[in-house]
């Protein structure tokens, strides 16, 4: 899956999860089909502080990839 893609999906997924907005997500690599794979993307609140978010690959069925996404516990500021 592209990163581009992958990032979008993410960003779908928190905003159904937390009822709010999509976030800005951005992940750096593509996200290979293949159980156990883990990536790390980046979520940018308005305020310019990030969170980490681990993305990794639970199954694979055809072209359907299904994974986990979980953020970080606590955010970095924003920078000055």
């Amino acid at each position: 899956m592209s990163a581009d893609k992958l990032a979008t999906i993410v960003a779908e997924k928190l905003a159904a999860t937390t009822g709010k907005p999509k976030p800005d997500i951005t992940c750096p690599e593509n996200l290979a089909a293949k159980v156990g794979t883990t990536t790390r993307c980046k979520l940018t609140a308005k305020d310019g502080s990030t969170l980490g978010v681990t993305v990794k690959v639970t199954s694979v069925e055809g072209d359907q990839i299904n994974f986990d996404i979980k953020a970080d516990e606590t955010a970095s500021s924003a920078a000055n």
